[in-house]
């Protein structure tokens, strides 16, 4: 199983930034995938999860309606999408699929 993410890096705040997760090694299609993410000194959180189908989403009350979850499943891969980027979202983000397999995460920075 691999979960290999990309996308992050240093965005002001208002800014976007679009995060992607390849997926290989187990039924994608049919599987739950997820964002966590995990700020210094903090916890691991839920960001965004999505069905195997993309039919249900749910996000964290502190990301909705900025963030967006999305999945390819022709290619594997799950997307999450970060509009109006805070300070308070910079984190160390994670991919998850199926509540167990982990990427290694890619760092996001909000910073003037």
């Amino acid at each position: 199983v691999q979960l290999v993410e990309s996308g992050g890096g240093l965005v002001q705040p208002g800014g976007s930034l679009r995060l992607s997760c390849a997926a290989s090694g187990f039924t994608f299609s049919s599987s739950i995938m997820s964002w966590f993410r995990q700020a210094p000194g903090k916890g691991r959180e839920l960001v965004a999860a999505i069905t195997g189908t993309g039919g249900i989403t749910n996000y964290a009350d502190s990301v909705r309606g900025r963030f967006t979850i999305s999945r390819d499943n022709a290619r594997n891969t799950v997307y999450l999408q970060m509009n109006n980027l805070k300070p308070e979202d910079t984190a160390v983000y994670y991919c998850c699929g199926r509540w167990e397999y982990w990427g290694q995460g890619t760092q996001v920075t909000v910073s003037v």
